[in-house]
């Protein structure tokens, strides 16, 4: 009787501690934030001991999936639009919103290509810089990255002599490997991309005022844990900004106090 109330009491210890063992967020985060994030939430981890676990991909797609009812308590979109339209959809706690970050628009070639220093400006031969080569970039209708840069050829009066040598990826790291690989002549992603992949070089930067800012807001989810809000505290600190802008992001958000 006696070793019967010993494991009963055993039994009542671990079910009374298994809940702060097991405390965990998830986060929908744009492909784009990959290797920054990773650092980031290994440094959170470490000081709150929350495990954070992470679904990288299209802003687009991932929104779609928490709308579909996929269990997220923070979604990290590359535009607004997205993000809006978490919020439209009611599925945003647009309390917790930030605009976070911002990034830059490039031209990439694969490390060993012939192109270098592109200048891009009005009129600028993207179709001729190609030749019989691919342009790679997210799907210009969803990926955040294609919506800017085919509004930015648009502008600068570049897309109707190229689209046709497109090969659109379903997120901006898929077009990045298509690059690196070879399997494109040039490619349209984020400077951050650029400088995470050791295949591709730099040839050229869209100018800012070719296509609407790229900002990154964080919200937690309507659905999202209590512990989404000091998660996203903790993206705003002096700690997590200077990673952000290690990996060449610019950190737009009022820091945490």
């Amino acid at each position: 009787m006696k070793s019967f109330a010993v494991a009963f009491l055993m039994l009542l210890s671990t079910v009374g501690t298994a809940p702060a063992q097991d405390k965990t967020i998830t986060i929908f985060a744009a492909a784009s934030l990959k290797n920054a994030l990773d650092d980031i939430d290994a440094a959170y981890t470490q000081r709150s001991g929350t495990k954070v676990t992470v679904s990288y991909a299209a802003s687009s797609a991932l929104i779609k999936q928490i709308e579909n009812g996929a269990p997220a308590d923070v979604f990290a979109s590359a535009d607004l639009d997205w993000m809006d339209y978490g919020t439209q959809k009611d599925l945003i706690n647009t309390s917790t919103r930030v605009s976070l970050l911002g990034n830059r628009l490039v031209l990439i070639a694969p490390k060993d290509s012939k192109i270098t220093n592109v200048t891009i400006g009005q009129g600028f031969d993207l179709a001729g810089l190609a030749g019989d080569g691919r342009i790679a970039t997210g799907d210009v209708q969803s990926v955040p990255v294609g919506k800017y840069a085919k509004g930015a050829l648009e502008k600068l009066g570049s897309w109707q002599a190229a689209q046709s040598k497109f090969a659109m990826t379903d997120n901006v790291r898929a077009a990045l490997v298509l690059v690196a690989r070879g399997e494109a002549a040039l490619g349209i992603v984020y400077s951050t991309d650029a400088k995470v992949e050791p295949g591709v070089k730099i040839v050229g930067t869209f100018p800012a005022d070719s296509h609407p800012a790229i900002i990154y807001p964080f919200a937690a989810t309507k659905t999202g844990k209590p512990d989404a809000v000091p998660y996203l505290t903790f993206l705003r600190s002096g700690a997590a900004k200077d990673i952000w802008e290690k990996y060449g992001f610019s950190f737009i958000a009022p820091p945490a106090s």
